[in-house]
């Protein structure tokens, strides 16, 4: 932590100054090995402020995370000291709140701190994967190792969100401009199109009628639905964040017809391959399961996980465990059972892991395949009532001259 002290020099001087120390003691045995009276330590208070905040702390970027255990795991090999490795990659490093973590924690790191420790203080929002596999390889004297194994861990997964998010892509920038183009229709041009035909006179057909009423609706009330959208929004991210809604959105989501599967498929590929990354860095199997539990996307999935430890550790089998596990698909469970039976767990959960990874993304392009061709007809349906309400009435003026 970093401390604000006032003390005396031997020339009497009032000296005022801030040092970093483990705690308060270690402050104060740093000071009086430097001044002769100590007046005052307190812990420095952060600045408060918008400025002083920093924006997008929280999500790390796993492929920087990547690069940066592969620069390490290259460094530590060549034998460079660990504190002096942090100093040559935070050189080297892109991303801004990465760097300063390195900075930090090397100076922590020449003070005696442990590594995982001087992550955690200098970056807690780390994940939980990262600090548990570091602390493993610091314990077992194996952390350039640990690094290496963070490296591909990180990659793989960074490589397989970015399939995803590619094949979702074309889907959501449709329907995005489709969002856009009704908006516009029915705020601007459907209007100007009902003051033409009102001014005319006669009778419209129903349609016509339909789509005015429709225009209206959504002219007069545009603030007050945006506000009610947001309104919702706002509630449903409260409510997914209590206990409650957390079991209910997250169980709800897993029984959905086609994104129910995609879920499990995802989940499924981040079970085997935080764990194999866990155990191949020397973790026991009860621990990485509580830390595979914490750090998976779906609630649910993530408690009955994290609830396994306890039953491994009363000496139950991980395929006997899995299997009181209802979301979990039987190829996981078996797979795993004959990894553990076999003694190559390890081995066993990096190939579930990369067959899950292709499946989940197999099945995403699947859904996106059956998804565009619905969306066209919404889009050709919505299209030809806005042309029929739109030119009916003309052919009804027609025959009226």
């Amino acid at each position: 932590m970093t401390y604000q002290y006032q003390a005396i020099s031997a020339d009497g001087e009032k000296i005022n100054g801030t040092l970093d120390a483990v705690d308060e003691y270690a402050a104060v045995a740093q000071l009086r090995a430097m001044y002769t009276i100590v007046l005052n330590v307190k812990p420095q208070k952060e600045k408060g402020g918008i400025l002083s905040k920093e924006i997008g702390t929280r999500k790390i970027d796993q492929k920087a995370l990547s690069v940066m255990c592969s620069q390490f795991s290259i460094i530590l090999q060549s034998g460079v000291p660990i504190d002096t490795c942090m100093s040559l990659v935070s050189k080297q490093v892109k991303d801004k709140g990465l760097r300063r973590m390195l900075e930090k924690s090397a100076e922590d790191v020449s003070k005696g701190n442990s590594i995982a420790t001087s992550f955690k203080k200098n970056c807690p929002h780390l994940p939980p994967t990262f600090i548990e596999t570091i602390k493993a390889g610091e314990e077992s004297g194996t952390i350039e190792n640990s690094f290496a194994t963070l490296q591909r861990y990180y990659d793989k997964s960074f490589k397989t969100k970015q399939k995803i998010k590619q094949a979702l892509a074309y889907p959501s920038f449709v329907l995005s401009v489709a969002v856009v183009v009704l908006i516009i229709v029915m705020t601007t041009v459907v209007p100007s199109i009902a003051t033409t035909f009102l001014d005319l006179g006669g009778d419209m057909p129903l349609i016509t009628k339909l789509l005015i009423k429709m225009s209206d609706f959504f002219r007069e009330n545009i603030l007050w639905i945006c506000v009610v959208l947001i309104a919702i929004v706002m509630l449903f991210r409260i409510y997914i964040k209590t206990e409650v809604g957390k079991r209910s959105w997250s169980t709800f989501y897993l029984k959905l017809p086609i994104i129910g599967n995609i879920g499990i498929l995802n989940t499924c590929s981040q079970i085997a391959n935080t764990m194999a990354a866990l155990l191949n860095a020397g973790l026991s199997v009860s621990r990485a399961l509580e830390i595979t539990g914490r750090v998976l996307d779906n609630y649910m999935i993530g408690k009955e996980i994290s609830q396994m430890t306890e039953r491994i550790e009363q000496g139950k089998r991980l395929g006997e465990c899995m299997r009181a596990c209802k979301f979990l698909p039987d190829a996981l469970v078996e797979m795993c059972t004959i990894g553990e039976e076999t003694g190559e767990l390890e081995r066993t959960l990096d190939t579930i892991g990369s067959y899950y990874d292709n499946e989940a993304q197999h099945a995403t392009e699947k859904a996106i395949q059956k998804m565009e061709p619905a969306t066209l007809m919404l889009m050709a349906g919505f299209a030809g009532f806005i042309v029929c309400a739109i030119y009916l009435p003309m052919f009804y003026m027609y025959e009226l001259i």
